[in-house]
């Protein structure tokens, strides 16, 4: 498990009582999870037969920062990614489940859950299919939080992060999240399946004869229900999670930066990197997404993730609470 350095004992146990002190009842730890719920936002019961719970939630705030979880199935990060396990082996996940850290899952702080996405680690080209269910990491500069297993599938259990690019599946994670509503919203309604009818084909007869045209029956054919569509789709994504493929593709160089904002105005970045001036030097990256101009005020090239970490720590203290640190 990480451990969390460069703390002296005094801070330690400030930090401790503030994190106990939070909303309430809630216990957070130094990585980023609770251990116990805040009062009014507890989850819901673990399900009977191992059912999955479907979750978004409402906005909520944890250390001055806020949190908006949101169906968002073109969601395609990059960032720093860590883990959990021993801590948190057989409690409650914020969907209702339990945590297993020998199982293959993950923690983020704004997907649905449960949510299906490709986590690859761009340290080595590892990546792998993962199941969301639980929030977190709480923690400036993480992306997402995997388990234990999953850190040990791509790599970095003894590093502790690594550098990932996280996908959402949007066709896999729609399934899911239809198959555990409870009141069904969201899924695709399950009708009957369309008639069937013969398809019929002639086969015309060769040039200059007077054989007439033969009719062949080619069977029948069936327009697969919508019903279909949504069980071949929890099916598919059931089996490439219970599956726990590798994939490995060629490792390309990256590098750590810290991103204070995103403007479609350059103005407006202009007045940002001013803001920021004492903090380093930052730079404006203007780039297209879809489309559209955006400039990023920018932090880097950085030589480490510890280094990220503190320079993000000095981005948010200087009032940018959506700073975050990205792999580019």
């Amino acid at each position: 498990m990480m451990r969390a350095r460069g703390l002296r004992p005094r801070s330690w146990a400030a930090l401790m009582l503030s994190t106990a002190l939070l909303s309430g009842c809630a216990e957070m730890n130094l990585f980023g999870h609770y251990t116990k719920r805040a009062a009014g936002d507890e989850p819901p019961p673990v399900s009977a037969g191992g059912a999955t719970n479907y979750k978004i939630g409402k906005p909520y705030q944890v250390r001055g920062v806020w949190y908006y979880p949101r169906e968002d199935y073109d969601y395609d990060e990059t960032g720093v990614a860590s883990w959990y396990g021993p801590d948190f082996h057989g409690k409650v996940t914020a969907n209702g489940e339990l945590f297993d850290q020998n199982a293959v899952s993950a923690a983020h702080k704004t997907l649905p859950l449960p949510s299906v996405v490709r986590v690859t680690n761009l340290d080595n080209g590892r990546s792998l299919v993962i199941r969301v269910n639980d929030r977190g990491p709480f923690v400036n500069g993480r992306v997402i939080d995997l388990s234990r297993r999953a850190s040990q599938l791509l790599g970095f259990e003894g590093q502790g992060t690594a550098r990932v690019r996280v996908q959402v599946m949007p066709e896999e994670s729609r399934a899911l999240a239809g198959k555990a509503r409870p009141d069904g919203v969201g899924r695709e309604p399950q009708v009957a399946a369309a008639p069937r009818e013969s398809v019929m084909a002639e086969t015309l007869p060769a040039p200059g004869s007077r054989e007439a045209p033969r009719t062949i029956s080619n069977g029948s054919a069936a327009t697969p229900s919508s019903g279909g569509r949504m069980a071949a789709a929890v099916e598919r994504a059931e089996r490439e999670l219970a599956a726990q493929d590798v994939q490995v593709t060629p490792v390309k160089h990256t590098s750590l930066f810290v991103q204070a904002g995103s403007f479609s105005r350059h103005d407006n970045a202009l007045r940002l990197s001013a803001k920021l001036s004492g903090v380093g030097k930052p730079v404006i990256q203007q780039t297209q997404v879809k489309g559209q101009t955006l400039f990023r005020v920018r932090f880097g090239p950085l030589s480490s993730v510890e280094e990220a970490d503190r320079l993000l720590d000095s981005v948010i203290a200087a009032g940018q609470q959506d700073a975050r640190v990205i792999v580019d």
